[in-house]
């Protein structure tokens, strides 16, 4: 709730609903997933973050505000798993088929760390995941490393040479599309693709996306931005 570029951004409305809410929506899709945890801080402004969720029925878990590596561990602690998807909070274009693939990818080569964002084949900003061990995230902490890979811009992480890191690859790379929800622009932007898909078909897809952009060429490049 603290975004220094778009406060409040978690809450702000897509479709009658909470932006988070929608993007749970699209990841309660993905067939590989088991449970998901929104991990938010202990800030006061994520006291509202937090009571929409508990009225969502979804768990949460706080943890340091300056910290996110603690809180992902936190939350390891309450909730325990022997793999652990990351997503950015600010993804309601997130797609389940895109997770299933990272997910299935990541199992199928009992990989140590995995990405769909490897920089010249990366998936669109705002579908970006990564997949790592348990036992890796533990590593991690141990070792006072970093947890945030590669679900941002593309190539702005490595996990350490010693692991065994996979990477899912889009063909043709989409590295500079941006769906993710980071300024008022970004928003404006999902608002439009909500308005205009999800009252007939809540489950859009990503296709359903990129047709509709290819037929409105002012959402294609909306706020000067590739969107397509």
């Amino acid at each position: 709730m603290g975004s220094d570029r778009l406060p409040g951004a978690p809450l702000m409305p897509l479709a009658r609903a909470p932006m988070i809410v929608r993007q749970i929506e699209r990841v309660a899709r993905a067939r590989r997933i088991d449970r998901f945890v929104v991990v938010t801080t202990t800030a006061p402004e994520d006291d509202a973050l937090e009571a929409a969720m508990r009225r969502e029925a979804v768990p949460v878990h706080r943890g340091p505000p300056n910290d996110e590596l603690a809180r992902l561990i936190g939350a390891l602690d309450v909730y325990p798993a022997d793999h652990v998807l990351r997503l950015d909070g600010d993804s309601p274009l997130t797609d389940p088929e895109v997770l299933d693939a990272t997910l299935a990818l990541h199992l199928g080569e009992k990989a140590d760390h995995t990405s769909n964002r490897a920089p010249g084949a990366a998936y669109p900003l705002g579908q970006g995941a990564e997949v790592i061990t348990a036992a890796g995230l533990r590593r991690l902490a141990a070792e006072g490393g970093a947890p945030r890979l590669s679900t941002g811009e593309a190539g702005d992480g490595r996990p350490p040479d010693r692991w065994s890191s996979l990477a899912l690859l889009a063909q043709p790379d989409q590295g500079e599309v941006r769906w993710a929800v980071e300024t008022p622009s970004d928003y404006a932007f999902a608002a439009a693709v909500y308005d205009a898909l999800y009252p007939d078909n809540r489950a859009f897809t990503s296709a359903d996306v990129r047709a509709l952009l290819a037929g409105r060429p002012d959402l294609a490049g909306f706020g000067g931005v590739r969107r397509l």
